[in-house]
Protein backbone atom coordinates (compact mmCIF):
# COMPACT_ATOMS: atom_id res chain seq x y z
CA UNK A 1 0.00 0.00 0.00
CA UNK A 2 1.25 3.91 -1.10
CA UNK A 3 1.77 5.83 1.96
CA UNK A 4 -0.14 9.09 1.73
CA UNK A 5 1.55 12.48 1.96
CA UNK A 6 0.13 15.45 3.95
CA UNK A 7 0.04 18.84 2.69
CA UNK A 8 0.55 21.67 4.70
CA UNK A 9 0.17 24.03 1.72
CA UNK A 10 -3.37 25.17 3.00
CA UNK A 11 -2.28 25.50 6.45
CA UNK A 12 0.75 27.96 5.04
CA UNK A 13 -1.25 29.69 3.39
CA UNK A 14 -4.31 30.45 6.04
CA UNK A 15 -1.89 31.28 8.80
CA UNK A 16 0.10 33.59 6.62
CA UNK A 17 -3.12 35.47 5.51
CA UNK A 18 -3.82 35.23 9.10
CA UNK A 19 -0.77 37.03 10.07
CA UNK A 20 -1.56 40.12 7.53
CA UNK A 21 -5.26 40.24 9.14
CA UNK A 22 -3.30 40.91 12.35
CA UNK A 23 -3.41 44.52 11.57
CA UNK A 24 -6.96 44.93 11.28
CA UNK A 25 -7.76 44.48 15.26
CA UNK A 26 -6.43 40.93 15.70
CA UNK A 27 -9.27 39.43 13.49
CA UNK A 28 -6.58 37.38 11.75
CA UNK A 29 -7.23 34.92 14.54
CA UNK A 30 -10.21 33.21 12.72
CA UNK A 31 -8.10 31.97 10.03
CA UNK A 32 -4.94 31.34 11.92
CA UNK A 33 -7.50 29.27 13.86
CA UNK A 34 -8.27 27.11 11.16
CA UNK A 35 -4.97 26.74 9.79
CA UNK A 36 -4.36 25.19 13.23
CA UNK A 37 -7.44 22.79 13.55
CA UNK A 38 -6.75 21.83 9.92
CA UNK A 39 -3.42 20.42 11.00
CA UNK A 40 -4.28 19.07 14.46
CA UNK A 41 -6.79 16.43 13.05
CA UNK A 42 -4.60 16.01 9.89
CA UNK A 43 -1.53 14.84 12.49
CA UNK A 44 -4.12 13.29 14.81
CA UNK A 45 -5.06 11.35 11.77
CA UNK A 46 -1.34 10.58 10.92
CA UNK A 47 -1.11 9.04 14.80
CA UNK A 48 -3.68 6.58 14.72
CA UNK A 49 -2.15 5.32 11.28
CA UNK A 50 0.88 6.15 11.18
CA UNK A 51 1.71 3.40 8.89
CA UNK A 52 -0.45 5.15 6.13
CA UNK A 53 1.80 8.60 5.90
CA UNK A 54 5.24 9.57 4.97
CA UNK A 55 7.50 10.76 8.02
CA UNK A 56 8.46 13.84 6.00
CA UNK A 57 5.02 14.94 5.48
CA UNK A 58 4.65 14.51 8.78
CA UNK A 59 7.37 16.49 9.97
CA UNK A 60 5.87 19.16 7.19
CA UNK A 61 2.62 19.27 8.80
CA UNK A 62 4.22 19.36 12.56
CA UNK A 63 5.72 22.58 11.52
CA UNK A 64 2.95 23.99 9.44
CA UNK A 65 0.90 23.27 12.96
CA UNK A 66 3.52 25.48 15.07
CA UNK A 67 3.50 28.38 12.85
CA UNK A 68 -0.27 28.30 12.52
CA UNK A 69 -0.29 28.24 16.45
CA UNK A 70 2.61 31.08 16.88
CA UNK A 71 0.21 33.42 14.25
CA UNK A 72 -2.70 31.80 16.40
CA UNK A 73 -1.06 33.58 19.48
CA UNK A 74 0.00 36.61 17.83
CA UNK A 75 -3.90 37.63 16.87
CA UNK A 76 -4.82 36.57 20.08
CA UNK A 77 -2.78 38.89 21.93
CA UNK A 78 -3.32 42.05 19.58
CA UNK A 79 -6.85 41.46 19.57
CA UNK A 80 -7.24 41.54 23.44
CA UNK A 81 -4.66 44.78 23.08
CA UNK A 82 -7.50 45.93 20.93
CA UNK A 83 -10.13 45.36 22.90
CA UNK A 84 -8.15 47.16 25.72
CA UNK A 85 -7.47 49.82 23.98
CA UNK A 86 -10.96 50.62 22.99
CA UNK A 87 -12.42 50.27 26.45
CA UNK A 88 -9.70 52.44 27.81
CA UNK A 89 -9.63 55.71 24.93
CA UNK A 90 -12.70 54.69 23.15
CA UNK A 91 -13.58 53.61 19.58
CA UNK A 92 -13.66 57.54 18.72
CA UNK A 93 -10.09 58.13 20.09
CA UNK A 94 -9.12 55.53 18.26
CA UNK A 95 -10.24 56.81 15.07
CA UNK A 96 -9.05 60.44 16.04
CA UNK A 97 -5.51 58.93 16.82
CA UNK A 98 -5.79 56.43 13.19
CA UNK A 99 -6.87 60.04 10.77
CA UNK A 100 -3.52 62.05 12.54
CA UNK A 101 -1.75 58.90 11.64
CA UNK A 102 -2.61 59.06 7.93
CA UNK A 103 -2.36 62.40 7.72
CA UNK A 104 1.17 62.59 8.78
CA UNK A 105 2.01 60.03 6.41
CA UNK A 106 0.35 61.96 3.82
CA UNK A 107 2.51 64.79 4.13
CA UNK A 108 5.44 63.12 4.32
Amino acid sequence: MEQQKLNPTLVYVLAIIGLLCCCFGGFGFILAGIAFFIANSKLKDAKLNPENYEVNSVKAMNTAKTVAMVILIINILYLVYTIYQISTIGWDEMMRKSQEIMEQMQNN
